[in-house]
């Protein structure tokens, strides 16, 4: 039975929460949130910053409405796999690891799932992740073990991205090296000096440009939350769908396409790819 609440002031879902949800640890109240069971006018709702109005009204406890296709997801593609790691090619709309409050539809467990046999289940551990509205490359490891091999070398692993973006950038190649710190509060990266800030460095190339929007390829020497997406927003070129550091839409235009990666066991360089969907191009459109 979901918990509901009409809001009497304007201000941001987080703190409008963390006032009401009294008796309940911060971080359980952002596990909720970003579990997909709080709601607000009947649309669940996962924005730490979303702005709330008088007379709206908040559910808390609610289940998420899942898409036809995280419903019927029972399979996820697998690109490369031996006894060490597995990498998959996540679609968008699927968390990369769920929390205390979210259901089995994540792409941890749905391939947990699909690799287990019987009794015999099997155990994984994310080396990395993506956001829900990105779609690519995700990697497994099948053991703590193998996950700290895989992340004591991932200073030098190479990842590349496809974003498609607002307009066009003025330099057809750059760097953006700005720092970046997390607003736990409203969940989102800022950008710019700060003592708290930690360095991050993205690179881009545009590839195209239709009409009002860019195709970027766009590679990372750090791997900070929302790095891509809190850097294209500050170039002023926000991520098509990113409602966070942008505009709202339909889908977001971010996709891992490639990763190299040292295996753990061999020491050989591995090298994954994948293109984005088909959907993904019509952004451009």
């Amino acid at each position: 039975m979901a918990d509901t609440f009409t809001v009497k002031e304007k201000g941001k879902l987080l703190e409008f929460l963390f006032t009401h949800l009294t008796g309940w640890s911060k971080k359980t109240i952002k596990q909720r949130l970003q579990g997909s069971s709080v709601a607000v006018n009947g649309e669940i709702n996962t924005k730490y910053d979303f702005l709330l109005h008088a007379g709206d009204v908040v559910e808390v406890g609610v289940v998420k409405r899942a898409s036809t296709q995280t419903q019927t997801l029972q399979k996820l593609e697998i690109l490369y796999q031996d006894k060490d790691i597995i990498a998959i090619n996540k679609p968008a709309g699927l968390l990369s690891v769920g929390n205390t409050t979210e259901s089995k539809q994540h792409a941890l467990a749905i391939l947990r799932n699909q690799l287990s046999r019987g009794k015999n289940q099997v155990k994984l551990w994310p080396v990395h992740r993506l956001d829900r509205d990105t779609s690519g490359i995700l990697l497994f490891a099948t053991s703590k073990e193998m996950r700290e091999a895989v992340m004591d070398n991932w200073g030098i692993s190479e990842k590349m991205y496809l974003a498609i973006v607002e307009g066009s950038p003025q330099e057809k190649k750059g760097t953006i090296n700005q720092p970046l710190r997390l607003d736990e509060r409203e969940y989102r990266m800022h950008v710019g000096k700060h003592p708290e800030a930690k360095s991050a460095i993205t690179h881009y190339v545009v590839k195209q440009t239709v009409a009002e929007r860019s195709l970027l390829e766009v590679t990372i020497e750090t791997g900070r939350q929302h790095q891509i997406r809190a850097h294209l927003a500050w170039l002023g070129h926000n991520i098509i769908g990113d409602e966070r550091y942008g505009t709202k839409g339909e889908k977001m235009g971010l996709h891992a396409k490639k990763l190299s990666i040292i295996h753990p066991v061999s020491k050989k360089s591995m090298h994954f790819e994948v293109d984005a969907p088909r959907d993904f191009y019509t952004l451009l459109n």
